[in-house]
């Protein structure tokens, strides 16, 4: 049998975990014995068991964990954390095979768990679709390697290339099915942001209205510091960033961040040492636009409506590969990577 069923049954146990392991890794684990799946698990909660753990709790009869093949979708970590170490617990379960996609590249791992089952006399095996593994943990590997937060940006435009009409209004471009989609997706992410006009003329509340699942922390650039207090953003209701030149802003509800020259570059730096992994840039245009032309964007989610308003504030404008698209309803969803 191909091998890779069984990590494809891995990385999909793995997604089940989104939005509720950050600033951990999703991770999945599947246990087969002889051809059988004995054992499955995943990362299901921050602080919670690990993948490995969880299948290992799930084998019925313990005495078929000895001499299995592990398929694990991220290397087992080798340090004491909010739980013990994994690989020590392949270690002592006595597993033949650990297959892995990708080693972890967080400096209290990266390879220290691959040498410990090595050492034990366990058969370790890396890279089996390592590039659905790396795109699965996509945020996990930016915030080590490119100490950033993943970046998406999002915005709805009409068929005629406007994300607001000339007054600022855009409402509503996609419809009601497009809207709970981006609801879903905020809850998947660490943090969403947008800037000053957007906080100003749409009053959002940025939170998971229309889904299950925890709210981001909601970050705005507001350059002069010219936001009404009054606004959603600062209820106090979720944790909130203000990023602003003005040396004058004091903290409110929210988080006040000073920057004499805030740029794109300063927000994620910030962001990356607050433990922030993913960010959605919801508006507007300009605030977009900044990110793309800094090259500080991972992925686009571009939603297309039939809708047309002749004149207004025109979308972003971008160059990346697309990879992949959906209709909802009507609106024509496209994925964009850089």
């Amino acid at each position: 049998m191909n091998e890779h069923i069984y990590m494809r049954r891995a990385l999909d146990l793995a997604k089940q975990g989104i939005g509720r392991v950050s600033p951990n890794p999703m991770v999945g684990c599947v246990l087969v014995k002889e051809g059988k799946v004995i054992g499955e698990g995943y990362h299901e909660q921050y602080g919670g068991p690990h993948a490995e753990v969880n299948a290992v709790r799930a084998v019925k009869d313990k005495s078929l964990i000895k001499g299995c093949t592990a398929y694990v979708t991220l290397e087992p970590c080798a340090h004491h954390g909010k739980t013990p170490p994994c690989a020590d617990l392949l270690v002592a379960q006595k597993v033949g095979r650990v297959v892995i996609c990708n080693e972890d590249p967080n400096p209290l791992v990266a390879g220290k768990g691959i040498a410990i089952l090595k050492s034990a006399g366990i058969r370790v095996e890396v890279g089996m679709l390592s590039e659905e593994g790396r795109f699965l943990n996509r945020r996990f590997f930016t915030s080590f390697e490119q100490q950033r937060p993943y970046v998406i940006l999002k915005w709805a435009q009409t068929s005629d290339g406007f994300v607001a009409r000339e007054n600022f209004d855009s409402k509503w471009i996609s419809n009601a099915y497009s809207r709970q989609l981006v609801h879903k997706w905020r809850a998947e992410e660490d943090a969403i942001l947008v800037g000053k006009n957007t906080a100003k003329y749409d009053n959002p509340s940025l939170t998971v209205r229309d889904w299950h699942g925890k709210h981001p922390t909601r970050v705005v650039i507001d350059h002069k510091g010219e936001l009404d207090s009054s606004l959603h953003l600062f209820d106090g209701s979720v944790p909130t960033f203000r990023f602003t030149e003005n040396p004058t802003l004091v903290s409110g509800a929210e988080q006040v961040i000073h920057s004499p020259k805030l740029t794109s570059a300063f927000v994620l730096e910030n962001l990356h040492q607050q433990g922030v992994q993913s960010i959605i840039v919801e508006g507007g245009s300009r605030t977009a636009q900044d990110f793309i032309n800094a090259g500080l964007w991972d992925e686009a989610r571009v939603f297309t409506s039939k809708n047309r308003f002749e004149a207004g504030i025109a979308a972003p404008m971008l160059k990346g590969k697309p990879f992949g698209s959906q209709d909802v309803l009507g609106d024509q969803l496209q994925y964009i990577r850089r």
